[in-house]
C-alpha cells in the first residue's frame, strides 16, 4: 500500500511562486517514483529559514494538523534540513521528516542493480548521513566490536561515526578500483566512436539508445529509471564503428554527495567522441531542464562543441511560438525517439561528426597485405575499389588516428598523411 505524503515547500525573497511551485510538482514526482502518494502540498513564504524548523513555529504546527487530518506517515521537505531542524519538525508533527536529498538517496538505493551503482549510492547515502548521527545510530556498533575497535573514553555516537568514515574511505578505494577497470574498458574500444546520451531526468534518453542500438533499457515514465550507464553499438551503418552510451540523468537540486559519488558513471560522458544533449521538448518548462543539463556538462568540463542538442519528444510538442523560436535560434535537431520521427536526420549528423574525424585518401595495396586490407575494412570506409594481378586500389576515408597504419599505401595523399602523422 502506498505511503501517505506531505510535502512542504518555502518561497523567499529570491525565489519566485511560480519556480517553486514547479519544484514542488516535481517532489511529487519524485515522491511518486519512491512508492508514495503526494496528498497534501504546503507552500510557506517567509524573508528567510528559520533556524530551528525552517519553516516557523506556526507553519509547523499548521503541517502538524494537516499530516494528522490526512493520515500522513512521512512529510518531504524541497529543500535540505539540518539535523537540528529535522529533529525540531518530527517534535513538533509528530511524523517522520525528510528532505529532499534524502528522498533521492532513497530512489536511488531502491534502483541500483550493479556493482557500482549500490557502491556509489552507499557512498552517497553516508556521506549525507555522516553529520546527521546521532544516538539513534547507535546500532551501527554491531558491525563491528573486539579488540582494538575503541579508543579509551570513545562515546557510542564517536564509534559510530568513526566506523562511518572508515566504511566512506573503503567505499572511496572500491570505486576507485572501479574506475580504473572502467579506463581500461574505453581503452580497449578506443576505435569506435562514441556517442553518450545525457539530459534531464526522463527526457526520453533510454527510449533515443533503444531507437540507435535497436536495445531493450528500461524506458519507463518515472524519474531516474537509469541509474548504470549502458553501452551497445547501433544498428545503423556508420563511416565507424559506433558505440552509444546511455546514462544517469539529471535533475535539479541533484544532492552533492550524489552528483560525487556518480561522477566516475560520468566519467563516459567526458570521454566520449560526441554528446548528445537530450532535452524533453514537450515539457512546459524545457529550457530550465536544459540549463541544468548544460550547467552539468560545464562541470563535467565537457566542451560546448562536442554536445549537440536533441530537442526529443517532438511528436509531444506544441505549435509553441518560443519553442520555434528556439530550435531557429540554435544549432539543434529535433526527434521522436518513440515514434522515429528526424531519426535519419540525426544519425546523418552523427555521421558528418565521425567523417569529421578523418581524411578521405588513395591507396594501393599488393593483394599479398590481406592483414592490412582487413583492417582497411574494418577502420575505414571505402568509396572506390579497384583490383588488378597484383594490387587494390582504394579511395576510402580513414579515422585520423589510424592514418600512420596506412600511409606507406598512400599514393596522392602521402604529404597529407605525413603531415597528419607529424601532427
Amino acid at each position: 500500500m502506498a505511503e501517505n505524503v506531505l510535502i512542504v515547500g518555502l518561497i523567499l525573497p529570491d525565489v519566485s511562486k511560480s519556480a517553486v511551485e514547479e519544484h514542488i510538482e516535481e517532489l511529487e514526482k519524485l515522491v511518486e517514483t519512491a512508492g508514495g502518494v503526494a496528498v497534501q502540498r504546503v507552500i510557506a513564504k517567509r524573508n528567510g529559514r528559520d533556524a530551528a524548523t525552517y519553516v516557523g513555529s506556526g507553519k509547523a504546527e499548521e503541517i502538524h494538523k494537516l499530516a494528522q487530518l490526512h493520515k500522513v506517515s512521512l512529510v518531504v521537505f524541497d529543500d535540505d534540513l539540518s539535523p537540528a531542524q529535522i529533529r525540531n519538525l518530527e517534535k513538533v508533527i509528530e511524523v517522520k521528516v525528510i528532505d529532499r536529498s534524502a528522498l533521492i538517496l532513497d530512489i536511488f538505493a531502491r534502483r541500483a542493480r550493479s556493482r557500482e551503482s549500490r557502491t556509489q549510492v552507499e557512498l552517497a547515502q553516508l556521506s549525507y548521513l555522516l553529520p546527521r548521527l546521532t544516538r539513534q545510530w547507535s546500532h551501527l556498533s554491531r558491525q563491528g566490536g573486539g579488540i582494538g575497535t575503541r579508543g579509551v573514553g570513545e562515546t557510542q555516537l564517536e564509534s559510530d561515526r568513526r566506523m562511518t568514515r572508515s566504511r566512506i574511505a573503503r567505499l572511496r578505494e572500491e570505486l576507485d578500483k572501479i574506475e580504473r577497470t572502467r579506463e581500461t574498458q574505453r581503452k580497449g574500444r578506443s576505435a569506435a566512436f562514441t556517442v553518450a546520451l545525457v539530459g534531464y531526468t526522463n527526457a526520453g534518453k533510454s527510449t533515443l539508445f533503444n531507437r540507435l542500438t535497436g536495445g531493450n533499457a528500461d524506458a519507463i515514465d518515472k524519474l531516474f529509471a537509469t541509474l548504470d550507464s549502458k553501452l551497445q553499438k547501433t544498428t545503423f551503418e556508420m563511416p565507424r564503428e559506433t558505440v552509444i552510451i546511455d546514462t544517469v540523468g539529471f535533475i535539479r537540486k541533484l544532492p552533492h554527495h550524489l552528483v560525487a559519488s556518480f561522477r566516475s558513471t560520468m566519467e563516459e560522458a567526458v570521454s566520449a567522441d560526441l554528446v548528445l544533449h537530450v532535452i524533453n521538448g514537450a515539457h512546459a518548462h524545457y529550457e530550465e531542464q536544459r540549463t541544468v543539463g548544460e550547467q552539468v556538462l560545464r562541470d563535467l568540463g565537457i566542451p560546448a562543441d562536442r554536445v549537440i542538442d536533441v530537442y526529443n519528444k517532438c511528436d509531444q510538442m506544441n505549435d509553441g511560438q518560443e519553442l520555434a523560436q528556439t530550435l531557429r535560434r540554435r544549432d539543434v535537431v529535433t526527434v521522436s525517439a518513440l515514434t522515429g520521427t528526424n531519426i535519419p536526420h540525426l544519425l546523418d549528423i552523427i555521421r558528418e561528426r565521425e567523417l569529421a574525424g578523418g581524411e578521405t585518401v588513395r591507396l594501393q595495396i599488393p593483394i599479398g597485405e590481406s592483414k592490412v586490407i582487413a583492417a582497411l575494412h574494418e577502420r575505414g570506409v571505402i568509396h572506390e575499389q579497384i583490383a588488378d594481378e597484383e594490387t587494390i586500389t582504394f579511395k576510402a576515408w580513414i579515422p585520423t588516428d589510424a592514418l600512420h597504419y596506412f600511409q606507406r599505401f598512400a599514393v596522392v595523399e602521402r604529404a597529407l598523411l605525413g603531415e597528419v602523422r607529424a601532427g
